[in-house]
């Protein structure tokens, strides 16, 4: 008589690795994520030269930091280029599309759904509490009608900024070093740790450079092991949206990505000491945000 076998919490990952594991070889990854760098930072160059070319300099230099409502839709939907560079990758390197990545379209669609629609009525029940402005008020950035306006555009930008980097670092990294690695300490943990290498930027934040890596790197952990649960990337790409929809389009730093914000905080991102209050906050709102996807996947 035979035990049975007690169904696994990552089970449904396997379904996302079927194609994956038909060429588990590493040099096919490496190869792949040097094709996306070349793909990303070719097309980057070309798109600031024509920015460079038709604006000024100030224009240009707002387009780096995503100042101005246009910047940063362009900024945003530049990412673009990822998601063109991992469909390049995944076809040349595993024979795979893009689709498989992203794992089956119907219950993609219905997870991300679902998990989007938790989390914004956890933003309507986080509204109704009292307001933490840690005792500076926020500083309007657009007027509420040109930001309402902007909305759509806005929202598109972000799924496809989100979207690209779930694509490369849940999707195409991860689902890789898993059809290779059965340790989650591997296919979960290194693509964290670049994700968080990508955030570490002290050249803008100053002191709290760390302390954004370290979310970053957790940011990573929680959407890897949504992924992994949900057996498609519905679920991240929706927690990924919902973060940036708030960190970008309600409220944002004035000196870095914060053209389309409602508000501003009232000190830019070299304040570390006002900032790391809030860096707290975004952590517990983090894990608020992951447990309530835990639970919509459970139902």
């Amino acid at each position: 008589m035979t035990a049975e076998r007690r169904p696994g919490a990552y089970d449904a990952h396997q379904y996302l690795l079927s194609e994956a594991r038909r060429y588990p070889q590493l040099w096919r990854l490496f190869a792949g994520l040097a094709l996306i760098s070349v793909v990303v930072v070719t097309l980057n160059a070309i798109l600031f030269t024509i920015v460079a070319r038709l604006g000024s300099p100030d224009r240009a230099a707002a387009f780096l930091t995503g100042s101005t409502p246009l910047a940063l839709l362009v900024v945003l939907s530049s990412f673009v280029f990822v998601t063109l560079g991992v469909a390049l990758a995944a076809k040349l390197t595993q024979h795979r599309s893009l689709v498989s990545i992203l794992g089956a379209r119907s219950l993609t669609i219905r997870q991300f759904w679902q998990v989007l629609r938790a989390l914004g009525l956890l933003g309507l029940v986080l509204l109704v509490l009292p307001p933490y402005d840690l005792g500076r008020p926020l500083v309007p950035n657009l007027p509420f009608f040109k930001w309402l306006l902007l909305l759509p555009l806005s929202l598109i930008a972000v799924l496809i900024q989100t979207s690209a980097e779930e694509f490369l670092f849940r999707g195409y990294m991860q689902q890789s070093l898993a059809a290779r690695f059965r340790s989650p300490l591997i296919w979960i943990g290194l693509p964290s740790v670049l994700f968080a290498a990508g955030h570490y930027n002290p050249a803008m934040v100053g002191d709290n450079a760390l302390l954004i890596a370290i979310w970053a790197l957790v940011f990573g952990v929680l959407t890897a092991d949504l992924t992994a649960r949900a057996g498609t990337l519905g679920p991240a790409i929706a927690l990924h949206f919902f973060n940036n929809f708030s960190a970008l389009l309600i409220i944002s730093l004035p000196d870095g990505l914060g053209g389309l914000a409602l508000f501003h905080f009232p000190y830019d991102s070299t304040d570390a000491d006002a900032l790391r209050p809030w860096l707290a906050v975004d952590f517990v709102l983090m894990f608020v945000g992951w447990i309530t996807a835990r639970l919509v996947l459970r139902r």
